[in-house]
């Protein structure tokens, strides 16, 4: 079966497609593939989200105290120069909690990175019946992006000396889980530069496992 690419899901979402392929990613679709479906589905949420943000203004007491907290924190911005290559484009518990809500805990995260030169879809869940986390992606040149990173090495820790590897596939895919200690680090490896390093404290919140509120580095 022939997969469309992200871009052009991407493009489906946003409507700005011709009526031909939108029919023949439609029929695709309705064929069952999972994969695009879920990438559909993903990018709609994405959507979703975008346009409730742009209709979103924080009350100016709000922006004020947050202000003033993170400026207590000493949380400063980078100095020129050092910015940090990694940036955050998508992260789902980053998203308004349902009214009525009691936590917002969730046994699934999905994040969307810019790391140059990649992309990075990451999702993670807690693996049903036992204490693991399980961590999907996909990964793409920003190069081309035609191009997903295939053969990318991938090293998945715990923080508390669990590391599982994973390397991706010709759809720029992987998977791999560990053992649940609330943190994990993703590493990618990176052609002629430093590797790409993602942390995330408390990865899925308040769970069992989990001690918090989550925060990436």
């Amino acid at each position: 079966m022939e997969h469309f690419t992200t871009e052009n899901w991407i493009d489906f979402v946003n409507q700005a497609i011709g009526a031909t392929e939108k029919l023949s990613m439609e029929r695709h679709l309705k064929q069952g593939c999972k994969r695009c479906v879920k990438t559909v589905s993903f990018w709609q949420r994405v959507r979703q989200s975008a346009v409730a943000e742009e209709k979103y203004q924080a009350p100016e007491e709000i922006v004020r105290l947050a202000k003033a907290a993170f400026a207590g924190a000493g949380l400063t911005a980078p100095r020129k120069g050092k910015e940090s290559r990694i940036k955050v484009l998508f992260d789902s518990f980053l998203q308004p909690v349902f009214a009525g809500a009691r936590s917002a805990g969730t046994g699934t995260r999905q994040m969307l990175y810019r790391a140059d030169p990649f992309q990075v879809d990451v999702q993670i869940e807690a693996k049903p019946g036992g204490n693991r986390l399980v961590v999907t992606g996909q990964v793409m040149d920003l190069s081309n992006p035609t191009i997903v990173g295939r053969d990318v090495r991938v090293a998945l820790s715990n923080m508390r000396g669990n590391v599982t590897h994973a390397v991706t596939n010709q759809f720029g895919e992987f998977s791999t889980e560990v053992e649940n200690t609330g943190d994990l680090q993703i590493t990618f490896d990176s052609p002629g530069d430093k590797p790409i390093m993602i942390s995330l404290r408390d990865a899925l919140g308040k769970l069992p496992g989990g001690r918090g509120c989550s925060r990436s580095v």
